[in-house]
């Protein structure tokens, strides 16, 4: 059942993380926002906070973001807080629903990380099983989220890349490509970003995570820490570059969840998101057309003689005849609009 899920539509473009202090801002100034994304164990209950999203999910497409699962749990899910998820999507009709590849549940104790997997196949088989659950219960896919990694087992037979492409092969569920746990991770393990973006499959990645981190350094190592509490850094950028060329545009949120700062300060960082992407579109546009017009220009011109000789032909009755045999084509410049349109 689990592989026949009709995929849901938001925006390719960017959103933020609604957080309570912009919650009364949102409902009056009702700003411009590609769409918004909440944590799903905040509204599981009911209060002002739940009737607020209840109006703007009306106003803005919606994403669902799950931190309490524990897909990686052995003993498998808490039916309990399954079913909660189940009635806050029911509820509120997000357009996307994801949660975190990790596990947070021990013995019934909840804790309160998120937590890496070994990556092998024992593992793959416990989250496969519990991933069919939720989008069974759910009756849609679900998008698995990369996490931030600190340390690595010894014994993992796979990496976190190759992990997600095989869940996504046995259970059919998408990608939540969190471009930042990507950078942390790959500084703090030692290995390639751009080789974990490109390994994953492109028709999974149903989300895209723009963040913030810390840098805390320990003796002579440098360690980055996932805090989500400031603006997208440089490398991230071109990292989220990399991962629009590789993929196209997808929803993009911005995540920010300590320090949270004014509302503006989210909404900009959306903005130049939504531009960065623009951009690498309309740049690879135009390459098309030039290589287009290169192909166009570099076919040969054959022209019919009669009579040829072993001799060359003499260099001006050749443009002579060039000219007449070549068909008529027209110097007028299109208007200035249309070259626009045509570039977009």
């Amino acid at each position: 059942m689990s592989n026949m899920f009709s995929p849901l539509a938001i925006p390719a473009s960017a959103g933020i993380g609604l957080r309570s202090p912009h919650i009364a801002e949102m409902l009056t100034r009702r700003p411009s926002a590609g769409w918004l994304e909440v944590h799903a164990e905040n509204y599981m209950g009911d209060g002002a906070g739940v009737q607020a999203l209840e109006r703007l999910r009306q106003i803005y497409p919606l994403s669902v973001h799950g931190v309490g699962l524990s897909l990686g749990s052995a003993q498998g899910l808490d039916r309990d807080h399954l079913e909660r998820l189940r009635k806050v999507c029911e509820r509120f009709e997000p357009d996307l629903v994801s949660e975190h590849l990790a596990w947070s549940v021990a013995d019934g104790a909840y804790l309160n990380d998120l937590l890496p997997l070994r990556y092998d196949e024992e593992a793959l088989a416990i989250v496969a099983r519990n991933v069919e659950t939720v989008q069974d219960s759910l009756k849609r896919r679900v998008l698995i989220e990369n996490l931030s990694a600190y340390l690595a087992f010894a014994d993992s037979s796979m990496n976190e890349a190759e992990f997600l492409a095989a869940l996504v092969a046995r259970t059919g569920c998408g990608l939540l490509l969190d471009v930042n746990n990507v950078q942390v991770s790959a500084h703090n393990l030692q290995y390639d970003a751009k080789a974990f973006i490109d390994a994953l499959p492109e028709e999974a990645i149903g989300e895209i995570h723009l963040a913030g981190h810390a840098t805390n350094q320990v003796g002579t190592d440098t360690v980055l820490i996932d805090d989500h509490g400031s603006r997208v850094p440089p490398v991230v950028w071109a990292l989220y570059q990399h991962a629009v060329d590789r993929f196209g545009p997808r929803p993009t949120l911005i995540e920010w969840d300590t320090d949270v700062p004014v509302l503006d300060v989210l909404l900009g960082e959306a903005m130049w998101a939504d531009m960065l992407t623009a951009s690498i579109m309309f740049s690879r546009k135009q390459a098309a057309r030039r290589e287009q017009l290169t192909e166009t220009r570099a076919t040969p011109i054959r022209l019919p003689i009669e009579g040829e000789t072993t001799t060359s032909m003499p260099v001006l009755a050749a443009f002579a005849a060039a000219r007449t045999a070549r068909p008529s084509i027209s110097l007028a410049l299109p208007p200035l609009e249309e070259e626009y349109h045509a570039a977009a």
